[in-house]
């Protein structure tokens, strides 16, 4: 009898959150991808999602759109998990919605967590930070993909997180040419200074993400990472250069091939990265 070793994974995702905090138009399929690399087993993909029903009734554009996104994210291999959104009226007459998904995803994922190794959440939901405990815990590692509005003791308490803002292609660039890969000369990437001296840097930004994200150091030839040198005259007017290197600033650039100089690529049309 033989047994695998592929690590088994498991991928939550408050659909809402992310979409309220920077992520709309996030591709599912690379978040997959990327929650997999290593050649690691999906055993759950599950996606949150609230629906209305009262403007669903008399709202076609909105109904048909969401059934058309659910049945996309099924086509991926996702499970939809769908919350439907209850109306109250407030004490001063005013009616909201709410639709919270958290009790169902927290619920899941420490059921579901028997049976895997590793746990993807896509969230930025501080509340969030006593389920990352309880899954490591019960031997699970826990990675949190994210983009605005972040809590910070979710970071700190992930075994890993990364802004969903670095991982390539999982929130296309509005400015790139679509034809050109990201890393490519002449594309668009995201990253962040490690380094600065004076009126120069170097930005660091994830290329792929089949090797090891430990291994940051790009000189290493098994590192997923790529660095570039910047002058700062690229750098948008609202960044101070005394405030770097930073890892809380994300820069997205464009890559520009150079014939000067030691750098072969040098990183232009600087602008700053929600976080």
């Amino acid at each position: 009898m033989t047994t695998s070793s592929r690590l088994k994974i498991g991928v939550y995702v408050d659909v809402a959150n992310l979409a309220m905090n920077g992520g709309f138009g996030m591709r599912y399929e690379v978040l997959r991808s990327f929650a997999c690399r290593g050649g690691a087993e999906p055993i759950r993909l599950n996606a949150y999602v609230s629906y209305d029903n009262e403007r669903a009734r008399h709202d076609y554009e909105y109904r048909d759109g969401q059934h058309r996104f659910h049945s996309v994210l099924r086509d991926m291999g996702y499970k939809v998990i769908q919350k439907t959104v209850k109306w109250y009226t407030d004490d001063r007459g005013s009616q909201f919605g709410k639709a919270n998904v958290d009790l169902e995803l927290a619920i899941d994922a420490l059921l579901q967590s028997e049976n895997l190794d590793r746990v993807l959440l896509a969230t930025g939901d501080g509340d969030f930070v006593q389920v990352v405990r309880a899954l490591q815990n019960r031997g699970c590692r826990v990675e949190v993909v994210a983009f605005d509005n972040v809590s910070g003791d979710l970071r700190q308490e992930a075994d890993l997180y990364i802004s969903g803002y670095l991982i390539p292609n999982l929130l296309p660039i509005t400015r790139a040419d679509m034809a050109k890969t990201w890393g490519g000369v002449g594309s668009f990437a995201r990253g962040i200074c490690y380094a600065h001296d004076k009126d120069y840097g170097f930005l660091r930004y994830l290329n792929s993400f089949d090797s090891d994200l430990w291994k940051t150091d790009a000189r290493d030839p098994d590192s997923p990472y790529s660095t570039i040198f910047f002058h700062d005259s690229e750098l948008p007017h609202d960044i101070d250069s005394n405030s770097l290197p930073s890892r809380n600033i994300i820069f997205e650039f464009q890559i520009q091939e150079n014939d000067q100089g030691k750098h072969r690529a040098v990183a232009i049309n600087c602008i700053r990265t929600r976080t």
